[in-house]
C-alpha cells in the first residue's frame, strides 16, 4: 500500500508538471511567438514580441489549417492555410499591424491524424512561423511575368470590380494572400495610370460573416443614386459560404477601402448564382445587372433605382451557346458595328469547363437589350450561334472596366485554365492577367457579327527598339531565321494566296518549340505547345489550339507577344485573339518562317519589350 500511494503521488505530481508545461510555455525569443499544442490537432500561436508581419510556413502538398486569428479574445477573421507538415516551400505574411499593443492569438486546427502531440510537434511549420518587420516581394520565380499584371505573392483568379476613375485604372482580383492555390477568396487591388504599370494596394474587401468574397462589379455613382454621396465607388460582390448571395460595399475614398453595407445581403436567391455585374442605363435611367445562374447556364437581369433595391426581370441563355459546364463572370454591354451606325449589345459569358479545347474559356452572345431583357441574334436557320472570345486555353473570366474614358471598351481576363491553374510550375504567385485590350463588333464575310479583339494602345508604350525588320521577303521550305530577344512584340503581314501553310516557329536551344501555322485554304491559325518546355504538370496542358481568322485571299497580319510564361496572338484587325501560357526551361531565342508553298512577307518587325513595374 505505501509503494502503491508513493506510486500515485509520484503519478500526479507528474501529469501536474506536464500539464504546466503544456499550458504555459516560453516565448521563443528568436522568433517572438511561443507555441502551445493542446492536442494532436490544435494548437495555439501566441504573439509575444514585435514585428509587422508574422510569417506563416506553407508545403503546398499539405491540407489546409483553420486558423482562428483572436485579438484581445475575439475571433477577428477566419484563414485557411496550408501550414507545412514535412518541408516549407515558402512562407506568407500576416499582417499584424492593425492589432499593435493588443493581444494576438492564432487557434489553429489542422486536419491531419496525428497519433500523439510529440508527432504533432514535428511538424516544419511550427520551426518557421516568426515575426519579422518587412516581407520580401522580390521576384523568386523564373515564370513571372516581366510586363503582365500578376499580384506580388499568393493565388489570384478571376478580374473583377474594374473601374476608371480621376485617371487611374483599377483593377481588383481574386486573391488568396495566404498560398498560391485558391482559398481565402478577397478583392486583391492594383491600380495603374497607363494600364501596363500597376501599384499593388491593400486588400479591398475581405471576407466577412457572409463568407469568402467572389467576383463582382464597381460603379461609380455620379448622381449619388445610393446615398452614399455623389461619385462613390459601390461595389456588388457574391459573398460566398454555405449559399451564394449578392453584398454590397462601398469606398469614398477612390477604391482604396471599402465599407460593407449593413443591410447585406442584396440579393438572395434558392439556388447557385454569382458575380453579379451592374451599369447604369441611360436609356431606361436606371441601374442594370446582369447575373450568372451557374448551374442553371442563364444570366439573369434586374433592375434597380438605387444599387440596393433589385428586381429579376427576366433570363436568358437556356439551351443556347456552350452549355457545358457552369456559367460565370457576366458583362453587358452596348457597342457600334464597326463601319456602320448600327449598335449591338454583347453579352458576355464565362463557362467552365466546356471550353473550345477544354477546360475554361469565354463565349459572347451579340443581340439587343431594352432594360430588361436580352434578345440574340440568330442565324437564317434560326439559331444561336457559339462565339468564343478567344481561342485559346488560357483565357477566362473577361470582364471590361466600367466609367472608361473616352467611350472605350477595355477588358482584361484571367491568363490560366481552371484544369491545372493550380498546378503550374511557379509557387511565390500563381496566374497573371492577359494584356489590356480593346473590344469592338465587326460583320464577317458569312453575315454574322462577332467580336473583334485589339490590345489596347497603351500597351505601345512597351515596345523597345527594333531588333530586326524585314520590307519584303518570299518564305519557302527552307526556313528563314531571324533571332529574338527573350521579352519581345512580332509583327508580320504575309499573303499566301495558293492555299498553303505558312509556319511560324519559336525555338530555343533545348528543342523546345510553339509551332504556329496559319492555313491559308481554311483562313485558320493554329498553336501547338506540345513541344513547348515544361508540359508534363498536367495530361490537359499538351495541346493545339485553333482559331478562325476571318481573313481572304491568304492575307494575314499577326501581332504576337511573347513573355516569360504567356504567348498572345491577335489577328492585327483584332478579328481573333489567342491566348496560351507556355513554360520554357530557357527563353525562346529564335523565329523560323516557312511554308509549304511560296508566302510573301511583306513586312515583319521584331521589337523587344520593356520589363514593367
Amino acid at each position: 500500500m505505501t509503494v502503491s500511494a508513493q506510486t500515485a503521488t509520484t503519478s500526479a505530481q507528474t501529469l501536474t508538471a506536464v500539464s504546466q508545461v503544456s499550458t504555459q510555455p516560453v516565448a521563443d525569443k528568436a522568433t517572438g511567438v511561443e507555441v502551445d499544442h493542446l492536442g494532436v490537432s490544435n494548437t495555439l500561436v501566441r504573439v509575444t514580441g514585435e514585428g509587422k508581419y508574422l510569417l506563416l510556413p506553407v508545403q503546398e502538398a499539405n491540407d489546409d489549417a483553420r486558423i482562428n486569428v483572436l485579438v484581445d479574445g475575439n475571433v477577428v477573421e477566419t484563414i485557411r492555410v496550408r501550414l507545412a507538415k514535412s518541408k516549407i516551400d515558402y512562407s506568407v505574411p500576416y499582417n499584424l499591424s492593425p492589432y499593435k499593443g493588443k493581444n494576438v492569438i492564432l487557434d489553429i486546427v489542422t486536419s491531419q491524424g496525428r497519433s500523439s502531440v510529440r508527432e504533432a510537434k514535428d511538424d516544419a511549420c511550427w520551426k518557421g512561423i516568426r515575426l519579422v518587420d518587412a516581407f520580401d516581394t522580390a521576384n523568386r520565380e523564373k515564370y513571372r511575368p516581366a510586363y503582365h499584371h500578376t499580384p506580388l505573392y499568393g493565388w489570384m483568379n478571376d478580374p473583377n470590380g474594374m473601374f476608371y476613375k480621376d485617371g487611374k485604372w483599377h483593377l481588383y482580383y481574386q486573391y488568396n494572400p495566404y498560398g498560391s492555390k485558391w482559398q481565402n477568396l478577397s478583392w486583391g487591388h492594383s491600380e495603374s495610370a497607363d494600364l501596363v504599370n500597376w501599384e499593388h494596394k491593400p486588400v479591398a474587401v475581405k471576407p466577412d460573416g457572409l463568407g469568402m468574397i467572389f467576383s463582382g462589379s464597381c460603379v461609380v455613382d455620379k448622381a449619388n443614386t445610393a446615398g452614399f454621396g455623389e461619385n462613390a465607388v459601390v461595389a456588388m460582390y457574391t459573398s460566398a459560404d454555405v449559399s451564394q448571395m449578392q453584398s454590397v460595399a462601398l469606398s469614398t475614398d477612390g477604391g482604396i477601402t471599402f465599407a460593407t453595407y449593413p443591410y447585406n445581403p442584396v440579393i438572395t436567391l434558392e439556388s447557385e448564382a454569382r458575380d453579379p455585374n451592374m451599369f447604369w442605363n441611360e436609356a431606361t435611367g436606371e441601374w442594370n445587372l446582369a447575373l450568372a445562374h451557374a448551374l442553371d447556364h442563364e444570366m439573369l437581369f434586374f433592375t434597380s433605382p438605387d444599387l440596393k433595391r433589385w428586381t429579376l426581370q427576366s433570363s436568358f441563355g437556356k439551351g443556347l451557346g456552350c452549355q457545358d459546364g457552369v456559367w460565370e463572370c457576366p458583362d453587358l454591354f452596348k457597342l457600334k458595328v464597326d463601319g456602320s451606325g448600327e449598335e449591338k449589345w454583347m453579352l458576355i459569358c464565362s463557362i467552365n469547363p466546356g471550353g473550345p479545347f477544354g477546360g475554361s474559356a469565354t463565349q459572347y452572345f451579340i443581340g439587343d437589350f431594352d432594360g430588361k431583357t436580352f434578345t440574340p441574334d440568330r442565324d437564317a436557320d434560326g439559331s444561336v450561334p457559339t462565339k468564343w472570345m478567344d481561342y485559346g486555353k488560357d483565357h477566362y473570366a473577361t470582364v471590361s472596366w466600367s466609367n472608361a474614358p473616352d467611350g472605350r471598351r477595355t477588358v482584361i481576363g484571367w491568363m490560366s485554365n481552371w484544369q491545372y491553374a493550380a498546378e503550374v510550375p511557379t509557387q511565390q504567385f500563381r496566374s497573371a492577367n492577359t494584356l489590356p485590350r480593346e473590344v469592338g463588333l465587326f460583320k464577317a464575310g458569312d453575315g454574322r457579327i462577332y467580336a473583334s479583339t485589339v490590345p489596347s494602345p497603351e500597351v505601345d508604350a512597351l515596345r523597345g527598339k527594333v531588333v530586326k525588320h524585314v520590307s519584303k521577303m518570299s518564305a519557302g521550305r527552307k526556313a528563314k531565321r531571324f533571332a529574338l530577344p527573350e521579352l519581345c512584340e512580332i509583327t508580320l503581314d504575309a499573303a499566301s494566296r495558293r492555299g498553303g501553310n505558312m509556319i511560324l516557329t519559336l525555338g530555343n536551344d533545348k528543342g523546345e518549340k510553339v509551332v504556329m501555322t496559319y492555313d491559308a485554304a481554311n483562313g485558320t491559325l493554329s498553336f501547338d505547345r506540345r513541344e513547348s518546355g515544361i508540359t508534363d504538370f498536367s495530361q490537359d496542358f499538351p495541346a493545339v489550339t485553333t482559331a478562325p481568322t476571318f481573313t481572304a485571299d491568304g492575307k494575314l497580319g499577326l501581332r504576337i507577344f511573347v513573355d516569360r510564361s504567356s504567348i498572345e496572338v491577335f489577328g492585327k484587325d483584332g478579328r481573333f485573339a489567342m491566348t496560351n501560357l507556355v513554360f520554357p526551361r530557357t527563353p525562346y531565342t529564335s523565329l523560323t518562317v516557312s511554308s509549304d508553298r511560296v508566302a510573301q512577307i511583306t513586312s515583319l518587325n521584331i521589337y523587344e519589350i520593356k520589363e514593367t513595374k
